[in-house]
């Protein structure tokens, strides 16, 4: 947090109590759970900053919604977080609007919701920027509870001081940043559309994982492939007399990587023979806070030169005479095979895990070699798009992220930002509808 002096002049600090009513969701249990009523909020509605009640089942009745808990229902304009089970670098993900068609909503458990006590002095769309810049997040992480899943409640929210400038240059900031807003969800739609795409043709080419209604021979991957796990990371490494980069959970999505940030590990020449990755090697995620995520897999690209992998990464080489690693990959990431990698997972302190055992034995449906290398050729080419479509996206949220970090100092020039009338008159949603 700067310091006031460090602000510009006509800029004040707050505590969060000051300028806003929050409110964490009540305890409601299992067993007043109802099929119909209102719908119940929780942590797996809020992704990306969207608010998606689509696939919710669980509702409490009328009767209680609308009287014990009538105080906890949402209202349109609501801001909600969520507040359990997050990281906190990833918790501009977990942020979003409630709007009309949402209602009635009722909070519950893990979630928290904001409405601005004087919107002369706070516009929302610029507190929901706050909630994703650093300033925000070096305070809570200072405050936060929890080990594997990190916890934060209002009595941690009471500590936040925000900095602001006046109203204006607050609605001038969130109609920029809305515009880079919006350029950033047209490139995810993008991504999400050319997956959607690949798994189209999958299905096409080789039907429905879970049933194989096209009756392709079953291997379990263990038969098909080398199984191996990785490197614990521990301090002990750093005398090692050798030093590799290597890939951890972070970088190892659904059928895609993430290279931004390489770490190194301290190794010995054996551990280096023995883990070192190919070109074409499944990296298979181990260990997850999200028992959803456990599983996940991506083909290695061979980028970076004698790369590694560390312990919550199970590598498996196919045995490319029989399957092919996109084919194998993609399948790993199908129905089919999360829902093997579901079932086997444990949980532990919070930390979901599946072992190099339960990888051996995840069975897979394996069709013709010549149908598979169709698959890859495709795969391949919607590929070479999606890396376009990504290193957009990534200089777009560079680009927001420099602007917020900005903003938030005071060392953006809003003189070149006039504010359209119908942005002020509107006040406190000011920007851009987020709630759409």
């Amino acid at each position: 947090m700067r310091n006031a002096s460090d602000l510009p002049k006509n800029w004040r600090t707050y505590n969060l109590p000051e300028l806003l009513f929050f409110q964490e969701g009540p305890g409601v249990r299992n067993w007043q759970f109802t099929e119909q009523g209102v719908k119940l909020l929780n942590v797996r509605n809020i992704n990306f900053g969207k608010l998606n009640l689509d696939a919710t089942t669980i509702h409490i009745s009328k009767e209680e919604a609308y009287g014990k808990y009538a105080h906890f229902l949402a209202d349109a304009g609501d801001l909600v977080v969520a507040s359990s089970g997050i990281v906190v670098d990833n918790f501009h993900n977990k942020i979003a609007f409630i709007s009309a068609e949402h209602l009635p909503l009722c909070m519950n458990t893990s979630t928290i919701r904001f409405k601005v006590i004087n919107q002369e002095l706070l516009s929302i769309d610029f507190f929901k920027i706050f909630l994703g810049t650093n300033n925000f997040k070096s305070q809570l992480k200072k405050l936060i509870t929890g080990s594997a899943q990190l916890n934060f409640g209002p009595s941690h929210l009471r500590k936040i001081q925000i900095p602001l400038p006046p109203i204006d240059d607050q609605i001038r900031i969130a109609h920029l940043l809305g515009k880079v807003e919006g350029l950033i969800a047209q490139r995810k739609q993008h991504l999400q559309q050319l997956d959607d795409l690949l798994k189209s043709v999958f299905l096409e080419m080789f039907g429905d994982p879970v049933r194989n209604e096209k009756g392709w021979e079953l291997h379990s991957l263990g038969s098909i492939g080398n199984v191996q796990g990785g490197l614990q990371v521990t301090t002990k490494r750093n005398d090692y007399e050798l030093n590799a980069p290597y890939l951890r959970v972070a970088n190892v999505y659904r059928d895609r990587l993430n290279l931004s940030e390489i770490k190194r590990i301290g190794l010995t020449p054996a551990e280096l023979d023995r883990v070192r990755l190919q070109q074409g090697d499944l990296l298979i995620v181990e260990g997850h806070g999200n028992p959803e995520e456990v599983g996940r897999s991506a083909v290695w690209d061979g980028s970076i030169e004698s790369c590694v992998h560390q312990n919550h990464l199970i590598r498996v080489r196919v045995d490319s005479s029989r399957i092919t690693p996109f084919y194998a990959s993609f399948f790993v990431n199908s129905p089919g095979g999360r829902r093997q990698m579901f079932r086997a997972g444990k949980t532990t302190s919070g930390l979901n895990t599946i072992s190099s055992k339960n990888v051996k034995e995840t069975m897979v449906v394996v069709p013709p070699l010549e149908l598979q290398n169709k698959f890859a050729i495709i795969a391949e080419k919607v590929e070479v798009i999606k890396s376009r479509y990504q290193q957009s996206l990534a200089d777009l949220e560079a680009l927001y992220g420099a602007l917020s970090q900005q903003a938030f100092k005071g060392e953006l020039d809003l003189s070149c930002f006039p504010l359209p009338q119908q942005l002020r008159k509107a006040g406190n949603r000011c920007a851009t509808n987020y709630a759409k």
